[in-house]
C-alpha cells in the first residue's frame, strides 16, 4: 500500500513563458559543498569543494531546472583538471540550453613541503577557487585564485633597532585570468618568492633558524610584496588581468597592514575608475566572506 503511484505526467513550470520581458543575469545554485579529486601538478588531490553555478536565464523564460547542476556534478567520474572545469562548463550551458553561464569552485590544497634544512616533510594548507565563464557573446574566461600564507619582516624595524625586527604572517592573494594551463602550484610560488620567506607545516630547530634568518636577510614592506608578486605575474605570458592583495597581521599593533595592485585585461585597456576591483576581485571577496 506504500508503493507510488506510477505517474504519467507532471507539469514542467520551469518551461512556462514568463511575460515581464527581463533577464535574469545569472540563476542557479550557489554554496553546494561537494567532494572532488582535483588533478594537478601530476597528482591526485581530495578535497571538498564549495560551488557557484549559475547560467543566464532569457526573459521569455519562466525559470531554469535546479536538479540538472548537480546530475553534472554526479555524471563526473574523473578527477578534475582545467579542461574537466571547462567540459563541466559547457556541459552545463548545452543542458540548460543557456548562451552564458560561470561555475565557481573553492576548495582547500594541501602541498607536501620539505623543510629547509632538515627535508622533515609535511603539508601545508592553501586556498583555491577556480572560476570558469562564458559569456553571452561566446567567450570563455577561466581565473584562478590562491590565497598563501607567508613571513614578512619589517625593514624599518630592522634599520632601527640594535637587534631583532618585528616579523608577522602574511596572505598572500591572487585572482589571475589564466589563458593555457597553469598548475595550481606555479602560481602558489610566485607568491612565496615575493615574501620574505616561506612558511611551512613543521620544522624542527635548524630549520626554524634558517627561516628566521632567511626573513632577516629579505625584509619587505606589503607595499613590497604586493609589488613583486605583480612584477613576477607581468612577467608571465599566460597571465591576463589579475588582482594582488596582501595583507599583513601585525605583530606589533592591533591591526594589519594591507595593499592592493589590480591590472585589468591588456586586451580591454584600462576599466572606468571604480570599477577596476569589482570586476577582478570576484574570486577574492568570494574568499573572504564565506
Amino acid at each position: 500500500m506504500n508503493a507510488p503511484e506510477k505517474i504519467v505526467f507532471l507539469p514542467d513550470i520551469q518551461s512556462e513563458i514568463d511575460s515581464r520581458e527581463l533577464r535574469i543575469d545569472a540563476v542557479g545554485i550557489h554554496r553546494l559543498r561537494y567532494p572532488m579529486m582535483i588533478r594537478a601538478d601530476n597528482r591526485l588531490v581530495q578535497t571538498i569543494a564549495t560551488l557557484s553555478m549559475t547560467v543566464g536565464l532569457p526573459a521569455v523564460a519562466k525559470g531554469t531546472h535546479m536538479s540538472r547542476f548537480v546530475e553534472l556534478l554526479e555524471a563526473r567520474t574523473e578527477a578534475l583538471d582545467q579542461e574537466g572545469f571547462k567540459a563541466i562548463l559547457l556541459g552545463m550551458l548545452d543542458r540548460l540550453d543557456a548562451r552564458s553561464g560561470t561555475i565557481e569552485m573553492r576548495f582547500p590544497y594541501f602541498v607536501r613541503k620539505t623543510a629547509p634544512v632538515s627535508g622533515v616533510q609535511s603539508e601545508l594548507d592553501y586556498e583555491v577557487s577556480w572560476r570558469a565563464s562564458v559569456s553571452d557573446e561566446g567567450r570563455y574566461s577561466f581565473c584562478m585564485c590562491v590565497t598563501v600564507p607567508a613571513t614578512s619582516l619589517c625593514p624599518c624595524s630592522k634599520e632601527i633597532s640594535a637587534y631583532g625586527a618585528h616579523n608577522q604572517r602574511s596572505h598572500i592573494s591572487i585572482e589571475a585570468e589564466i589563458a593555457g594551463e597553469m598548475e595550481i602550484e606555479e602560481l602558489i610560488a610566485i607568491a612565496e618568492r615575493g615574501a620574505s620567506c616561506e612558511v611551512y607545516g613543521l620544522l624542527k630547530r635548524p630549520d626554524e633558524k634558517y627561516v628566521t634568518e632567511r626573513a632577516y636577510d629579505n625584509p619587505k614592506f606589503v607595499e613590497d610584496l604586493v609589488r613583486d608578486v605583480a612584477l613576477a605575474l607581468n612577467q608571465d605570458p599566460r597571465v591576463g588581468a589579475y588582482a594582488v592583495e596582501v595583507e599583513n597581521f601585525e605583530s606589533i599593533h592591533n591591526h594589519s597592514a594591507f595593499a592592493r595592485i589590480v591590472r585589468p585585461s591588456p586586451a580591454a585597456g584600462a576599466a572606468p575608475a571604480g570599477k577596476r576591483d569589482d570586476q577582478h576581485l570576484k574570486l577574492l571577496s568570494m574568499a573572504k566572506t564565506k
